[in-house]
């Protein structure tokens, strides 16, 4: 249950804390002097969007904080599947920047708003006025049943399997709908990877290709040239060899006269032998050198092949090719393999059905047997709140396919008149007879559905006198159960609360804020007979307010 909410900064909210407790709590105030404002700071924590228009002060941010007991509800594995730190306790936290950028806290963890939401939504119902047009929504109707028939496992563990079922359909019509197009490209692929395959390419084949060719297409210039440099180094008469060769002669000659020509000698020999040694290797690359006609067709032939390719297969290079070659086998591959997915998520589908049809079906038999006690439940309670020949029955219906709550639909229908067979309750029924309807829909909820905290903004509106003393006793009767917080104009159900919450707005200056205060007894007997005669209090309406408060027993 929430046992304390903070509020900073929020429209007309400076700044304000209270405590709450367990059972009915009471708030009160002027139209206009912030209740609902109240509400939507609370919403904040609940998940609700929110932008720099909630706040008061433009330049610092709005916190609004809920402090839950959740000791009790089963919470571990939502606090261990978000990867949170458990306790009794949840601080829920929501800070809006000037910038209007949100964030949100569980314990001092961010969190994201979804997960906030998630957690939020099994610890606070608000119903507020516009509510009551959920009567007419399925999903609605469908959990209210399922709630009081007790459908909570089952219905948990049908909702997995449908996901699966979704999923499972989802990939087989993808697949299916991909494999009939590929097939018909089937033949278009492999012959693709045929050319490729054929052509054998190799990584940097097209490199060494063009080399060989730039050389066969040059061999003749080539070829001259290397002979041209034999015969400078090499060639009789005045070739760079004999003129070398008499250089030595002569170095030879002069050593024994000068020592120092040694040296001159050694390098004049060393010069002979490497081009010697040059001339040799010119004369032996000179005679590999020859034009091959055939060869050089062949590697103009192969280049022709593998560029074409390229080109066909629009890559940026040859060595792609491979990539592209590995590309098309994939795709053959599925399409060949895809038969077998199909034939898997074929089987898949089957088993998934068959457990859906369990499971829905023992979901729809419990709710068909739970719906004699709802309406005679419901009946009752329309007839305590002034309704005394409301019929109310729910039209339970098998649906076209299966959904995420199952194959069935439902449709509540009420009459208020004798002789008048129930409609649809959206088309037949007033806003005061919406509000007891769903009234009468929450204390029933109350009962079996695990929620801690449920707040009303005027579920009593429409009504006066006995039927409004009789909303208060419900209301009551339901804080037995679980925390009941309610938004009141009448005094009948102002004095049922266990506690009493009065808010008004106080001028500072130029400025109005919000305010709340816990009324103690004197103030809420006051509080009271304002609700019962107006602005100015009698001692009558003050004798009517202890009579009020007697009777509920505060």
């Amino acid at each position: 249950m929430l046992i304390k909410l903070s509020v900073q900064n929020y429209a007309l909210i400076e700044k304000l804390d209270i405590s709450l407790e367990n059972g009915l709590t009471i708030i009160t105030g002027e139209t206009g002097a912030g209740k609902s404002i109240l509400l939507g700071a609370l919403s904040l924590i609940l998940g609700s969007r929110a932008d720099t228009s909630v706040l008061l002060n433009k330049e610092e941010k709005c916190v609004v904080e809920g402090t839950f007991k959740i000791e009790g509800y089963d919470f571990q594995e939502f606090f261990q599947k978000n990867e949170l730190d458990y306790d009794d306790y949840a601080i829920l936290r929501r800070e809006i920047n000037t910038a209007g950028k949100s964030r949100a806290f569980i314990n001092d963890t961010p969190i994201t708003i979804n997960i906030l939401k998630e957690l939020a939504d099994r610890l606070v119902d608000i119903h507020s006025q516009h509510q009551s047009l959920m009567l007419n929504d399925n999903s609605f109707q469908l959990s209210v049943i399922d709630s009081y028939a007790g459908n909570g496992k089952i219905l948990d563990d049908y909702k997995e399997t449908f996901t699966k079922y979704s999923k499972y359909k989802r990939e087989f019509t993808e697949i299916k709908e991909k494999s009939e197009k590929n097939k018909s490209d089937l033949e278009y692929y492999q012959f693709q990877l045929n050319q490729i395959e054929d052509a054998s390419l190799k990584g940097g084949e097209h490199l060494d290709l063009e080399k060989e060719q730039e050389a066969l297409t040059h061999a003749e210039e080539i070829k001259s040239y290397l002979t041209s440099s034999s015969s400078l180094l090499s060639e009789d008469g005045n070739s760079i060899l004999t003129m070398l060769n008499s250089l030595r002669q002569n170095l030879t000659k002069i050593i024994r006269y000068l020592p120092e020509a040694e040296i001159f000698h050694s390098r004049a020999q060393a010069s002979f032998i490497e081009l010697n040694d040059l001339s040799n290797d010119i004369d032996r690359l000179s005679g590999k050198i020859e034009a091959d006609p055939q060869r050089l067709t062949e590697i103009t032939n192969r280049l022709d092949t593998i560029y074409g390719l390229v080109q066909k297969h629009r890559v940026k290079d040859p060595d792609e090719l491979i990539t592209k070659k590995e590309e098309l086998k994939g795709i053959i591959e599925t399409i060949v393999t895809s038969d077998e997915r199909l034939d898997e998520l074929e089987l898949l589908l089957t088993k998934a059905l068959d457990r859906l049809k369990v499971f829905a079906g023992e979901i729809s038999e419990n709710r068909s047997n739970a719906l004699p006690d709802i309406e005679l439940h419901i009946e009752g309670m329309l007839k305590q709140l002034g309704i005394p020949n409301a019929k109310f029955r729910i039209d339970l219906k098998r649906a076209s396919d299966f959904t995420i709550t199952g194959f069935d639909s439902a449709d509540f229908m009420f009459s208020a008149n004798k002789k008048v067979a129930p409609e649809n309750i959206a088309k037949v029924a007033s806003g005061g007879e919406l509000s007891r309807v769903m009234l009468s829909l929450k204390s029933l909820l109350s009962r079996n559905k695990s929620l801690p905290t449920i707040i009303f903004d005027e579920i009593d509106s429409g009504v006066s006198g006995e039927v409004a003393d009789m909303v208060g006793k419900i209301l009551s009767d339901m804080g037995n159960d679980m925390q009941v917080i309610n938004i009141t104009h009448l005094p009948q159900v102002a004095s049922r609360g266990k506690n009493h919450f009065h808010v008004y707005k106080d001028d500072l200056g130029d400025s109005t804020i919000t305010r709340i205060k816990l009324l103690s007894i004197d103030e809420r007997l006051f509080e009271i007979a304002k609700l019962l005669s107006g602005s100015e209090v009698t001692e009558s309406a003050m004798q009517n307010a202890r009579e009020l408060f007697a009777a509920s027993g505060n």
